[in-house]
């Protein structure tokens, strides 16, 4: 990864994550809840924030079916599919989560389709939120614009947005909750009057698909509003993922080891440096003139004190005298060593 001015540059990946409802608004910068930035991080698989489920998400999955059912027996839509229908039982796994496999950028899943003589008429799209003020004038955009990206993708003009309205009751115990005409709402809309330039958003968000994917540079990123990305991203720490963390886990393991058995033999380590100066003292004084080493055989080890050849030494005090150090020094590359530190518990 590579830092540039409020930008950063990654190898572009082989297989990136797919640009779906939920991250075309971000993309056009439309999305009050995500950046382009954090968009890219996800789609490169630079970065991801951990999802972790809340009791908004928990309350969207338990609700979702009694929306479903609701607009069936409301709105008489027998017609009305959902994944498992189209897909059968685990439907995510059978598609991994993408119900356009053939659309090289764009991709995602749909919550319903509503079907005609046998083919889609229409895309529904369901939420729930807190938030009813969101949408006194419909649909807000950026959810608008996830159905409308289905409905473009299905070759389909008519979306149908179905949100409930809970109160904190309704996340606490979301399996007690009812649809109905008090607490839900009905936004139907057609892509091509809501959206007259649909094409245009397409086209835009193919451009910057191929400006920031494709070639591996990210949209210009803001250190306020992607602050908790960029933290995450300027850690100077490897967190190991895949075969790294089997090698360290397996080498935490041999280090510890080999650390218990060295502990106990420490004195003997010393000891036995103790001795080794000795046999090397004596062994010097047996060189004689072209010998290159000497050997003192025990009954089991032979200690054998081996002799360099004489080199040349430069004379650098001279050299910085006679002025001519500084002009034939060069910097030699430094090394990298790599040691364990014990991580002590606080």
């Amino acid at each position: 990864m590579e830092w540039l001015q409020n930008q950063i540059k990654v190898e572009p990946p082989k297989k990136p994550k797919k640009c779906t409802g939920t991250r075309f608004a971000s993309i056009l910068g439309l999305n009050r809840w995500s950046t382009p930035f954090e968009t890219w991080c996800e789609i490169t698989r630079t970065y991801a924030k951990p999802f972790e489920d809340t009791i908004y998400t928990i309350a969207g999955k338990i609700i979702e079916p009694k929306q479903i059912e609701y607009m069936k027996q409301a709105y008489l839509m027998d017609n009305l599919k959902t994944p498992t229908d189209i897909y059968g039982q685990d439907y995510f796994k059978k598609t991994w989560g993408d119900f356009f496999p053939n659309t090289p950028i764009f991709g995602g899943m749909w919550d319903s389709l509503l079907y005609e003589n046998g083919k889609p008429e229409s895309v529904i799209e369901f939420k729930t939120t807190k938030r009813a003020e969101d949408w006194k004038n419909g649909a807000p955009e950026y959810y608008a614009l996830q159905a409308a990206l289905y409905a473009y993708l299905l070759g389909v003009d008519n979306v149908i947005m179905v949100a409930s309205f809970l109160g904190e009751e309704n996340y606490e115990h979301p399996e007690l909750f009812v649809p109905s005409a008090d607490n839900t709402m009905i936004d139907d809309f057609l892509v091509s009057e809501r959206f007259p330039q649909f094409q245009a958003h397409i086209d835009r968000a193919t451009d910057w698909w191929d400006e920031h994917v494709i070639k591996g540079i990210s949209p210009k990123f803001d250190e306020k509003e992607d602050a908790d990305i960029l933290k995450e991203l300027r850690k100077n720490n490897v967190t190991p993922d895949t075969d790294l963390t089997s090698l360290i886990a397996e080498g935490e393991k041999l280090k510890a080891v080999i650390d218990r058995v060295t502990s106990k033999i420490a004195d003997k380590e010393k000891r036995l440096k103790e001795i080794t100066d000795l046999i090397k003292k004596d062994a010097i004084t047996r060189f004689r003139d072209g010998d290159k080493q000497v050997s003192i055989t025990g009954r089991v080890y032979e200690w054998v004190v081996s002799k360099s050849a004489d080199s040349d030494e430069i004379d650098k005090a001279a050299l910085k005298k006679d002025g001519l150090l500084d002009k034939y020094s060069k910097i030699k590359p430094g090394s990298y060593r790599i040691t364990q530190k014990l991580i002590k518990e606080k």
